[in-house]
């Protein structure tokens, strides 16, 4: 069998192979009635609306969230590179990570992360 008519039948059999498991699936399932249209919240019953408001305190938190998600998306390629940088890439990063803690100070001076 040359390599032409081998892999269209490999390719048959296979396809073969996936159809007769679709249809043993279907064949040996249960039935059951359709599942009620809720949403999945850790398996818990919702207690409020999906589109609900949050308060504002969140929106801070976020932020701060965010503000540290982006330092590690700078700093994994950063640490790659800071050979081959030298020191100015060092000086760099501590300028960067001045700026978020000077970020991060202001927002516990000013009460973002107060939860009470």
């Amino acid at each position: 069998m040359s390599g032409f008519t081998a892999a269209p039948a490999l390719l048959g059999l296979a396809l073969l192979a996936v159809a007769g498991a679709y249809g043993a699936a279907r064949a040996l399932r249960l039935s059951s009635g359709p599942l009620p249209a809720q949403p999945f919240g850790s398996g818990l019953e919702p207690t409020e609306h999906a589109v609900s408001r949050f308060h504002l305190r969140w929106y801070t938190v976020t932020m701060l969230f965010l503000a540290f998600d982006m330092e590690m998306v700078f700093m994994y390629p950063w640490t790659l590179v800071i050979s081959a940088m030298g020191p100015g890439a060092v000086i760099e990063m501590f300028v960067f990570l001045a700026v978020l803690l000077t970020g991060v100070v202001y927002a516990w001076r000013e009460g973002a992360l107060r939860w009470a």
